[in-house]
C-alpha cells in the first residue's frame, strides 16, 4: 500500500482522482459504444450507459474506500466543516460549550478536592502492604500502643512481616532553629528502619540505615531526617545541609537525610517534619503502665494478605502476653489487630467525609445535567438541520457518514468545552485554596489533578459521542422526501425527536429539583446552625494561637514569664474589654490533656466503675467575661 493514501492530500492524490475519472469516463465510453451498435442514438446512447452504471459520485467514494486509508480524509472533511458550523452559527456553539464547560470545571473542582483529601494514594511504595498493628482492647490504657518488648517479640515470632517499625508523637510543641527564624515543626520519634518499612529512601544521605535499636546511648542518637519542605523552607534548600548540625528545641542534631517532595509521615502535616531516632531506656526493658507504648506500622511479605498476617499475630499474642504480670494488662495485652495503614491515621476526616461525600454528588449531578442538556441542544440543532441532512441522503451519503459527521461536530464542541472547563477548574482550585484550608483539616490541593480532569474529560468526550450519536441516528434514518418538501420539516422526525426530547427534559428537571432540593435542605440546615444557641457568645472575639518555643524558657516560670506580661498589655488595648488564656477554644480542636480521678490514690481506674476520665482544659480568670457564658453555680 502506497504512503499517499494514508493522507491523500497532495499533488499524487490529485492525480489519482484524475486516473479514477479517466477510467470511469472511458467505462462510460464503452458503454455508449455498445448501445450505438445496438442501432440507439448518441444522446439515447449516453443516457442508457450513465443509467446502468449508477450514482458516478457513490462509485467513486467507494472505489476510493478500496484503496485504503480514506476515512482519514473524511475526518479532515468532517473537523473542517464542523469549524465552519461553529463560526455560522456562534449562539449554539457558545451555549453547548459553556453548559458543558461549566459542568466539567464544577465538578473537576470538587472531584479533586476529594481525591486530594481521600483517595490520594499514600507516598510509599506498594502503600497496599503497609498495615498497622494496634494492641489492647481498652482504649483508656494506652491507646492500643505497645511496648517495646512486644515489638521485639513480633519481630522474632512472626513470618507474615518483611520488616516491622515504631513510633511515637513527641510530646508538646517542637521548633526548628532555621535561618534567620524558629518554626514550629512536626517532630516524630521513630525506629531506625522505619523508611525501609515504607518503602521510601532519602532523596539525600542514607539515614540510619539497617542498625537494630539497642538499649545502650548509641553515638548517632542525636541525629535527623528532615522533610524536603523542612530543607526548602527553614533550611534554604542548602545542598550541603548533610552532617551539618541543626537545633529542634534548642539542642543540637546532625541532619543524615532528606526526605522526597510529598513525603509525610504518620500522616500529612501543617507544618514541616522531622523525625529523630527513638533512644530506648530502662522503662522499656519491661511490660508496666510506666513503659512507653508506640504506634506499630509493619510491611507485609508479598504473597500474604491482610487476614493471614492477623490470623497469625492472633496466634502469637497469648505468648506474648504472658510476659505480663498485672493481670489486668495481661487481659487487655491479649487483644491485638491488624489494620490497613491509614484507616485510623486520619482522625479528623471523618469530620469532614460526608459533606464532601455530599458535594461531590451533587457536582456529578451537575456534570449529569450539563451532558443531558448538552444533548438536548444537539437534537434541537439536527432537528433544525433536518432539510440539509436529507439533501445529503439524496445525493449518496449513507447513514453512517451522516452519523460520523454529525458526532465529531458533537466531539468538536466537547474538546473545546473540555479545555474551557480545566480552566475554570484550575481558577477555581486557586480562587477557593484559601478558604477550603480553613475548612480542610490536612490543607487544600493547590492544583488540579491530573487524572481527576483526564477521567472527567473522557468520560464528557463519550457522553458527546451519545449525545451526538442519538440525534443523527434519529436524522439519518428519516424519510427522505418529506424533509425535503416545503414544510416537510415537522413531518419527517416529529415523533421520534419529540419523544427523546420529552424524555432528555424529563430527566433534566428531575434533577435540576433534586440538586435544588438538596441545596434548599442545605441552606435550611446552615441557617439552623448558625441559630443554634451555644451557651456563649462568638461576636467581637479574636483568636490568636501563640507558637511560643517554650523550651527557651525552660528555667523560668513560662505562666508570668510571658503569658501574663502579654495578657496584660492586650487588656490594656484600645477596644478591647476582656481578654484571656484558654487551653483549647469552644468547638475547636488543639492539644487535649486527660485528667483521671481515681477512687482511691494510686488505684488503677481500669476496672473501677467509681473512676472518672474527663477532658482538662485550662482558662484564665477572664475568659467568662470573654465568652459571656453563665455559670449553672457558684462563681
Amino acid at each position: 500500500m502506497s504512503w499517499r493514501w494514508l493522507w491523500p492530500k497532495g499533488k499524487d492524490s490529485e492525480a489519482d482522482k484524475l486516473e479514477l475519472d479517466a477510467e470511469i469516463e472511458a467505462h462510460l465510453a464503452m458503454a455508449a459504444a455498445d448501445a450505438r451498435a445496438r442501432g440507439l442514438d448518441d444522446a439515447a446512447a449516453q443516457r442508457e450507459a450513465r443509467r446502468d452504471f449508477g450514482n458516478v459520485a457513490l462509485v467513486k467514494d467507494v472505489t476510493r474506500e478500496a484503496w485504503g486509508w480514506v476515512w482519514l480524509e473524511r475526518i479532515q472533511q468532517d473537523l473542517k466543516y464542523a469549524l465552519r458550523q461553529m463560526r455560522k452559527s456562534k449562539g449554539f456553539a457558545i451555549a453547548v460549550v459553556g453548559t458543558l464547560a461549566l459542568g466539567i470545571g464544577a465538578a473537576t473542582a470538587m472531584f479533586t478536592v476529594v481525591d486530594d483529601v481521600m483517595l490520594k494514594p499514600l507516598p510509599y511504595r506498594s502503600a497496599g502492604r503497609i498495615v498497622e498493628i494496634d494492641e489492647g482492647a481498652d482504649l483508656t490504657m494506652r491507646m492500643n500502643d505497645a511496648p517495646y518488648l512486644d515489638i521485639a517479640a513480633w519481630r522474632e515470632q512472626t513470618k507474615s512481616f518483611e520488616s516491622i517499625a515504631f513510633y511515637a508523637w513527641k510530646n508538646g510543641r517542637s521548633f526548628l532553629e532555621g535561618r534567620g527564624a524558629t518554626a514550629q515543626i512536626g517532630l516524630t520519634q521513630v525506629s531506625e528502619n522505619i523508611f525501609e518499612a515504607l518503602g521510601v529512601a532519602p532523596q539525600m544521605g542514607a539515614g540510619w540505615g539497617h542498625a537494630p535499636e539497642s538499649f545502650a546511648m548509641r553515638p548517632d542518637a542525636h541525629t535527623a531526617v528532615i522533610s524536603d519542605a523542612a530543607w526548602r523552607t527553614l533550611l534554604g534548600a542548602d545542598p550541603q545541609i548533610l552532617g551539618k548540625t541543626v537545633r529542634i528545641n534548642g539542642e543540637p542534631y546532625t541532619v543524615v537525610g532528606v526526605m522526597p517532595r510529598g513525603f509525610y509521615f504518620p500522616d500529612r502535616p501543617q507544618s514541616p517534619q522531622v523525625w529523630t531516632p527513638i533512644a530506648l531506656g530502662e522503662k522499656d526493658k519491661g511490660r508496666t503502665d510506666d513503659s512507653p507504648g508506640y504506634s506499630v506500622v509493619a510491611r507485609l511479605r508479598r504473597g500474604v494478605t491482610l487476614a493471614e498476617a492477623d490470623a497469625e499475630l492472633k496466634t502469637v499474642q497469648p505468648r506474648v502476653a504472658e510476659g505480663y504480670v498485672d493481670p489486668k494488662w495481661r487481659a487487655n495485652a491479649s487483644k491485638v489487630s491488624v489494620e490497613k495503614f491509614g484507616a485510623s491515621n486520619f482522625p479528623f476526616l471523618a469530620d469532614t467525609k460526608h459533606a464532601l461525600l455530599a458535594l461531590t454528588g451533587a457536582a456529578g449531578l451537575l456534570w449529569l445535567i450539563a451532558c443531558v442538556n448538552a444533548t438536548n441542544l444537539l437534537l434541537a440543532r439536527s432537528t433544525a438541520r433536518q432539510r440539509e441532512i436529507a439533501m445529503r441522503g439524496a445525493l449518496g451519503a449513507s447513514r453512517w457518514r451522516l452519523t460520523q459527521q454529525m458526532v465529531i461536530e458533537g466531539l468538536v464542541l466537547s474538546g473545546a468545552a473540555a479545555v474551557l472547563g480545566a480552566g475554570l477548574a484550575f481558577a477555581a482550585v486557586r480562587v477557593f485554596h484559601h478558604l477550603l484550608q480553613q475548612h480542610l483539616p490536612y490543607g487544600a490541593p493547590t492544583q488540579v489533578s491530573l487524572r481527576v480532569l483526564l477521567a472527567l474529560a473522557a468520560l464528557t468526550l463519550v457522553s458527546a459521542v451519545v449525545s451526538s450519536a442519538w440525534p443523527a441516528f434519529l436524522a439519518a434514518r428519516s424519510p427522505i422526501e418529506p424533509a425535503l418538501r416545503q414544510g416537510g420539516l415537522q413531518s419527517g422526525t416529529a415523533r421520534s425527536h419529540h419523544r427523546l426530547r420529552s424524555g432528555l427534559v424529563i430527566a433534566e428537571i428531575a434533577m435540576s429539583l433534586g440538586l435544588l432540593a438538596a441545596c434548599g435542605l442545605l441552606l435550611r440546615t446552615i441557617y439552623a446552625l448558625q441559630h443554634v444557641p451555644l451557651g456563649f457568645r462568638t461576636d467581637h472575639i479574636l483568636v490568636a494561637n501563640m507558637e511560643i518555643p517554650t523550651y527557651r524558657f525552660a528555667t523560668v516560670n513560662a505562666a508570668t514569664a510571658i503569658y501574663e506580661p502579654l495578657l496584660e498589655r492586650i487588656q490594656h488595648l484600645p477596644g478591647v474589654d476582656a481578654a484571656g488564656l484558654v487551653t483549647t477554644v469552644p468547638l475547636d480542636q488543639h492539644f487535649q490533656m486527660q485528667l483521671s480521678i481515681y477512687k482511691k490514690k494510686g488505684e488503677s481506674a481500669d476496672g473501677d466503675e467509681n473512676a472518672i476520665i474527663s477532658q482538662f482544659k485550662a482558662v484564665s480568670p477572664d475568659l467568662q467575661r470573654v465568652f459571656g457564658f453563665p455559670m449553672l453555680g457558684g462563681r
